[in-house]
């Protein structure tokens, strides 16, 4: 592949940056970086937006030509917090394209390696994020609980509560991001300044949610209380929307 000193645009998709990696492999393009749309670009750079054709047929051919696994894989590591997430996820397309399923075997190359760490670094917070999750009701019956992810899981994690509470309505709302997940029989995703949500809560909420932390003070055991241990496996950075973590428990830390 010919190595280019320019970076490429895509419009900030999965399937946007799938037809761009489409389009620089079939012309043997092997680019500096590629950035979101929405990326800070500095003066030095120069960023080359070619404005392909957004195209949803790309997932099932992207697939196709791969297999679930590594899509899933693929999917992670654009989920991600990473700041250099497209180029490794590029490198990394390009070696499962010589070496197959051998890929994920290969972590003496690091491009690979790096490729691997973040997609385990989102499986772990998604994992996590499946116990950490607390929903509070609403006025109209519908299920609300708000997260804020290092990295943009709602995608994958509305997929566990689809069919944990498949005969409920809910939300899910991502604060850092303000994105929304709602759920009536199907998974709708939205920008959070484009929907109107009344968070009345019903009024016996406030009761189930003292009940709720009096039933884990009570099943506590003082004299095994251990707050780093339990900062292990429950971190800080959960704590604010874990209902029994709040409150009292809060301010004694």
């Amino acid at each position: 592949m010919k190595k280019s000193l320019n970076i490429y645009v895509y419009d900030g998709s999965f399937s946007g940056l799938l037809v761009l990696i489409k389009y620089l492999f079939q012309n043997s393009i092997f680019p500096l970086d590629i950035k979101s749309t929405d990326y800070n670009f500095s003066l030095l750079d120069n960023p080359i937006n070619l404005n392909l054709t957004n195209n949803d047929d790309i997932i099932m051919e992207f697939i196709k030509k791969t297999n679930v696994y590594f899509f899933n894989t693929c999917f992670n590591i654009y989920l991600s917090n990473d700041n250099n997430k497209e180029i490794i996820l590029f490198k990394f397309f390009l070696c499962f394209i010589k070496y197959g399923n051998n890929t994920f075997y290969m972590r003496k190359f690091d491009s690979i390696n790096k490729a691997l760490k973040i997609d385990q670094y989102v499986r772990r917070e998604n994992h996590k994020f499946k116990g950490f999750v607390r929903f509070k009701e609403l006025n109209n019956g519908i299920l609300y609980a708000e997260i804020s992810p290092e990295n943009n899981i709602i995608f994958i994690l509305a997929k566990h509560f689809k069919q944990r509470l498949k005969k409920e309505k809910w939300i899910i709302k991502d604060v850092k991001r303000n994105i929304v997940c709602y759920y009536d029989s199907h998974l709708n995703f939205y920008d959070g300044n484009t929907l109107n949500i009344s968070l009345d809560l019903n009024i016996n909420e406030n009761e189930y949610v003292d009940m709720w932390k009096s039933f884990y003070d009570t099943i506590g055991i003082k004299e095994r209380n251990n707050e780093r241990c339990r900062m292990n496996f429950m971190p800080k950075k959960y704590w604010k929307y874990i209902v029994e973590m709040s409150d009292k428990i809060w301010k004694k830390l």
